[in-house]
């Protein structure tokens, strides 16, 4: 199925022959439904989900399973499902039903002060890799190895600088590659989000961090894959904020406390 057929009257089809109960809720695509899934609201308090494409179905059942175990456990709101939806209508997949959550999409100029937000995210990404990640879905296929061993994507990197030509410094693309490759993270696993970006984030009315959406490629391994906000949207003060907050990991591998540098 193309993901231009998942439409609201597909979403609307799904849940009146599924779930009954709201078959009356109106359903209205979100401002930005996504790639990975596409989203609907469900009448004022859930959304529906629906993956996009196959490569994306895992994560269904790993959400339905861990969230509602991991919502508790941190400082921010994250999306809770309610059900689970069968195949159906013609969709050939899973979806679910979730709690929806309000807030605007993170954007640097609806951002109140970037040096308390990078703290904020800091501290949900600290709260998070102190959850008990016995039993956790190992980084793998259903996160796209986020988390895991680079070298699943070393033919691939490879490829792609030799594609890129006289438009990259070759020599310089492939050190950095090869210095991520030999940094090999050796702590106990913990638990990552795996996709920290502005369109996971969203804000409340004043600008502050009000809840982290889209864990989709959740998963328990190396949490070195959350940092990469601190390149895209962070820079200056708040990337040293965000750096002091959520420091990578101690030598050791052992999640630090909070505000506690565990430079290696």
């Amino acid at each position: 199925m193309h993901r231009d057929e998942i439409d609201a009257a597909l979403a609307t089809h799904l849940v009146a022959t599924q779930f009954p109960q709201w078959a009356e809720l109106p359903v209205v695509p979100v401002e930005q439904p996504g790639w990975d899934n596409r989203t609907f609201r469900l009448g004022g308090t859930m959304t529906i989900r629906l993956p996009s494409a196959a490569a994306y179905v895992a994560s269904v059942e790993k959400e339905h399973t861990w969230l509602p175990r991991l919502a508790p456990q941190l400082p921010l709101p994250i999306p809770v499902p309610l059900a689970l939806g069968a195949p159906g209508g013609g969709y050939p997949w899973p979806w679910s039903v979730r709690r929806w959550i309000d807030g605007r999409v993170c954007s640097g100029e609806r951002i109140r002060d970037l040096v308390g937000f990078a703290r904020d995210v800091a501290g949900f990404l600290v709260a998070l890799r102190r959850v008990d990640p016995a039993g956790g879905p190992a980084a793998g296929d259903h996160c796209f190895h986020r988390g895991g061993d680079l070298r699943v994507y070393d033919a691939e990197t490879q490829e792609a600088i030799d594609a890129l030509g006289t438009r990259v410094d070759g020599a310089a693309a492939t050190d950095a590659w090869k210095a991520a490759l030999d940094a090999t993270w050796t702590g106990t696993p913990v638990w990552f989000h795996g996709d920290i970006a502005s369109g996971n984030l969203l804000l409340d009315d004043r600008g502050d961090l009000s809840a982290v959406i889209d864990v989709g490629t959740s998963g328990v391994g190396d949490p070195a894959c959350d940092l990469v906000i601190a390149w895209t949207l962070f820079e200056g003060e708040s990337r040293a904020e965000f750096r002091r907050w959520c420091p990578p990991t101690t030598r050791c591998g052992r999640v630090p406390a909070a505000g506690r540098c565990g430079r290696r």
